[in-house]
């Protein structure tokens, strides 16, 4: 028996790890800036914050409190609360719905570039075909590429819009295309749909795979649109009840359930969720003009351009010595903390190795730009 390979070490997360808590600006976040728990508290109705004060710290339901999977269920347009399944964070219900989804005669599609997990849990399992968005197109999806790496046995389609790191929302009508193409196929549609919500305008929204293919599974977290990462609240929806039941009993050898606060809190922000969300937008909005701003003085540098959606863009540095040399320097010397391209690296195909992430939902980008500015003054060859 010939076993699956081993899960390379995640390279976002290791590189997030040495510098997401000791880089003085870090300006290459992919999460909203976060609400502080009295500012939670304060949009709970009495009956929830007695709710919150009172709560017992016992374990909860493995598929989540009742509640909470019924307001998760009020954000799509046509599921019920038993559709949702909860998770600690999205990365868990990524590992969970490949790891029960494939097997090793399966063949899976992934589109890169990436957040790791998604092309790194299926290639411990199985096949897996890379299409790469074109970044010489605005990081278009060709369709007629997905269509020629169709095999048989293919099992599951990949997605990630707006994208991490590009911020790239597909055109409705490839997105329909998409999933006719699925359907033709009888494909799973696994749809990582975490920084909807923040679309530069609400025509480019698109919709949740679940809420228009049978076979779609929609992945979300209040980690980024709702800018409540600490709360570690994930969820799958996918109509499909008894593959959500073969997850749940998959999720018995994981987190088992989720925090008790954390579902009190999730709950209290996703009744509030246009509160919360215009919060994220208008910080969103206002950092796009920041970023306009900055880097038309710096032209020569950095090629920027506003991505569709999301809160993180993956711009071209222009710099004589290298993203990876640049990166480097900049956060040691200056505290000023991006993603190069190193860690975007795919075993499904190359990747762009002049990018860095930029992230902007952060309340302090300005004084990270203005800190990444005087380092780049300070430095006569830029």
């Amino acid at each position: 028996m010939t076993e699956a390979p081993a899960m390379r070490d995640f390279a976002l997360e290791a590189y997030m790890s040495k510098w997401e808590f000791v880089a003085r600006y870090n300006l290459t976040g992919s999460d909203a800036e976060s609400l502080r728990l009295p500012d939670l508290l304060a949009l709970a109705n009495d009956g929830e914050r007695a709710e919150f004060e009172n709560l017992s710290l016992s374990y909860t339901q493995t598929y989540g409190a009742p509640a909470l999977r019924a307001e998760i269920s009020r954000t799509y347009d046509s599921t019920a609360p038993e559709d949702i399944l909860c998770f600690a964070g999205a990365e868990e219900g990524i590992y969970i719905a490949m790891k029960v989804l494939l097997t090793a005669d399966d063949h899976a599609i992934v589109i890169t570039p990436n957040y790791q997990a998604a092309e790194t849990i299926p290639l411990s399992i199985c096949a897996v075909t890379g299409i790469a968005l074109d970044e010489n197109d605005d990081w278009s999806l060709d369709i007629d590429k997905v269509e020629a790496a169709i095999r048989p046995n293919t099992k599951l389609i990949s997605i990630n819009f707006p994208n991490n790191p590009t911020g790239k929302i597909l055109p409705r009508k490839t997105f329909d295309a998409l999933v006719t193409l699925c359907r033709k196929h009888g494909i799973w549609l696994f749809s990582d749909e975490v920084y909807r919500l923040i679309e530069r305008t609400p025509e480019l929204r698109l919709p949740q795979a679940v809420d228009v293919y049978e076979r779609g599974i929609s992945l979300n977290v209040m980690s980024k649109a709702y800018g409540l990462p600490g709360l570690r609240i994930g969820w799958i929806a996918c109509k499909d009840r008894a593959l959500l039941q073969r997850f749940e009993r998959y999720k018995h050898y994981l987190s088992i359930c989720n925090s008790a606060p954390s579902e009190v809190l999730a709950r209290i922000a996703l009744r509030n969720r246009e509160t919360v969300l215009a919060r994220t937008r208008g910080i969103v909005s206002n950092n796009i003009g920041l970023l306009n701003d900055f880097f038309a003085d710096y032209s020569h540098i950095f090629d920027w351009k506003e991505p569709n959606g999301g809160c993180v863009a993956f711009i071209r540095y222009k710099g004589p010595d290298g993203v990876e040399a640049f990166t480097q320097k900049l956060v040691e010397e200056a505290g000023v903390f991006f993603l190069p391209s190193s860690v975007y690296r795919s075993d499904l195909g190359p990747v762009p190795q002049d990018r860095l992430r930029v992230g902007f939902g952060h309340l302090d980008l300005r004084e990270g730009l203005s800190a990444l500015g005087k380092y780049l003054m300070r430095n006569d060859r830029y």
